[in-house]
């Protein structure tokens, strides 16, 4: 499943109509002019009958504004979010700075843009989660890009794995700037120790979009893998995620 599908499936059954800052100012819902009415509700046939996949990025964008400021146009904003941030993705995942920043955008747009890419992350965790991760590569691939992609500051993540290589565990273990996070292996492996891990995949995103290896990117995964091995613990895999691809150390024989 890809990131924007993912956004997709959760994008319209999840929030019900409710007062906005930039609603107050706007015609009442019975005073909408006739062809805004039409227009919403063709897009909803159109949804109803096609799915997502009959409809581009901005016209799904506005059936989810629709719910969250029901008394205005808000194709505008639509276009204007995505002119802004150049995809659903990187709309979704914007950060509520950045979001408030656009205007027309107030704290209703910003706080259910935020439910809906916790529950875009959770579906794409949920098939990861308690299952075999060697199998289910491109699934958790699919997942790490949608929680870590689009983020403006480096963060490091820790895969735990049982002796099947079962995902047992995903934890967040150090966030930094956008070009640095401070990861320290002997805390790596003291947390794998704690959960009875038998295996490792360390994860962090490049900002820049570049997923090409620092390195200190590598001098740390080594520190890492030493550090593991003393105790029996493998590690898999250490992938960093770039805007649009990843690069696996393993693959690359990095280690």
């Amino acid at each position: 499943m890809s990131q924007n599908s993912a956004f997709r499936e959760a994008a319209l059954p999840l929030f019900p109509a409710g007062d906005e800052d930039e609603a107050e100012a706007a015609p009442l819902p019975d005073r909408l002019p006739s062809y805004i009415k039409d227009h919403r509700a063709r897009l909803r046939a159109r949804f109803m009958e096609g799915g997502a996949q009959a409809m581009p990025d901005y016209e799904l964008l506005e059936l989810l504004l629709f719910r969250t400021i029901p008394r205005q146009d808000v194709k505008p904003l639509a276009r204007l979010l995505l002119d802004t941030f150049g995809d659903l993705n990187r709309v979704v995942t914007a950060s509520p700075a950045r979001l408030s920043a656009v205007k027309g955008v107030g704290e209703a747009v910003v706080q259910d843009l935020k439910i809906l890419e916790a529950v875009a992350q959770r579906m794409m965790r949920a098939r990861v989660m308690h299952r075999p991760v060697l199998s289910s590569w491109d699934a958790l691939l699919d997942y790490c890009h949608t929680a870590m992609a689009h983020r403006e500051t480096e963060q490091f993540r820790i895969l735990f794995l049982d002796r099947k290589n079962v995902l047992i565990a995903d934890e967040e273990q150090a966030k930094g700037t956008v070009d640095h996070v401070p990861v320290y292996p002997r805390e790596v492996v003291k947390r794998a120790l704690e959960l009875n891990a038998s295996a490792l995949i360390l994860v962090h995103n490049h900002p820049s979009g570049d997923p090409t290896p620092s390195q200190a990117d590598i001098s740390m995964t080594l520190q890492v893998q030493e550090a593991a091995q003393v105790l029996g613990i493998t590690l898999h895999d250490h992938l960093i995620i770039g805007k649009s691809r990843e690069v696996s150390f393993r693959s690359q024989g990095y280690f």
